[in-house]
């Protein structure tokens, strides 16, 4: 008599087996590249009812059971004011996956629209994070994990490049600036959203886009139009160069600093001609070095 299983093993079961090397495997590997966690660690995984945060809170649960580090989790949901159709469906797929989550409710899309009809998606981001930080602290965490992926590094690397002016990554973990003693963490930065995609296809999931009222569509609303312009782009590109992403992402991990025009460090840095200038100084006095070397010998 063959074992039935109820949906939740079956999505557990495909992440071990099916998707291990997919799923499982870079969601390990970059939890111990970036140590992501670490003994005693009480981590809010935050989840906004989309494929990844979700896929997140069931790795996340699964790693928890399995772990020799020791950790508590917390599955946090805000309801920024989502039609109820929207909070029926993250209830329910919560539910599906067996992930015990907690809700709290605030205003957030209501204040982003009201503040910036224009261009609420930023401010909404920002937002929801501020939220999510100061709830978590509050229930005694120290970590929130978001679920952010290689896709989204890569594209943010490529989106600050074209339409930013600027060379800048996503980082897997983050110190909070306001809320001491707190740190962000990305478990799923190794992972690639095209896998997201096939196992949650694959377990007949369907999970929320944005959800928010410029975006109302249940499963299917549109993401940044910009965002979704690098998508394409980048795909187009990979049919010539296959290792494009993974490129772009080892090119974030090994900065040459030395052939670049200025960089910033927390706000600070030099500019061209200051580190040329120093680069004189400083192949002068090794020159003057080896001459004096050269003396002594004779």
């Amino acid at each position: 008599m063959s074992r039935t299983f109820t949906p939740c093993q079956i999505a557990e079961r495909s992440i071990q087996k099916k998707y291990r090397r997919e799923l499982w495997g870079p969601f390990v590997a970059a939890i111990k590249r970036y140590e992501l966690i670490q003994e005693g660690d009480r981590i809010a995984v935050c989840i906004s009812g989309g494929k990844d945060s979700m896929l997140l809170a069931k790795l996340m649960q699964m790693l928890q059971r399995i772990s020799d580090v020791s950790f508590d989790l917390s599955f946090l949901v805000m309801d920024p004011g989502y039609a109820p159709a929207n909070r029926a469906r993250i209830e329910e797929n919560a539910a599906r996956l067996e992930i015990p989550i907690r809700i709290f409710e605030s205003n957030v899309f209501a204040v982003s629209e009201r503040m910036d009809a224009r261009k609420p998606c930023y401010l909404c981001a920002k937002m929801r994070r501020g939220y999510l930080y100061h709830h978590a602290q509050s229930i005694g965490c120290n970590k929130i994990a978001l679920g952010h992926h290689f896709s989204d590094v890569v594209e943010t690397t490529v989106m600050g490049l074209l339409y930013g002016g600027q060379i800048q990554a996503m980082r897997p973990k983050l110190h909070s600036n306001n809320f001491p003693g707190m740190e962000l963490i990305r478990p799923l930065f190794c992972v690639h959203e095209e896998d997201i995609i096939a196992w949650r296809n694959y377990n007949h999931l369907e999970f929320l886009q944005c959800a928010c009222r410029f975006t109302e569509h249940c499963a299917t609303g549109e993401g940044d139009s910009k965002r979704q312009e690098i998508k394409m782009l980048l795909r187009a590109l990979r049919a010539n160069c296959p290792q494009l992403e993974k490129n772009i992402f080892n090119a974030i991990h090994d900065v040459n600093v030395d052939t670049l025009l200025g960089f910033n460090y927390h706000g600070k840095g030099p500019d061209f001609l200051t580190m040329f200038d120093e680069e004189a100084e400083k192949l002068a006095r090794l020159r003057a070095g080896e001459s004096g070397e050269k003396s002594a010998e004779r």
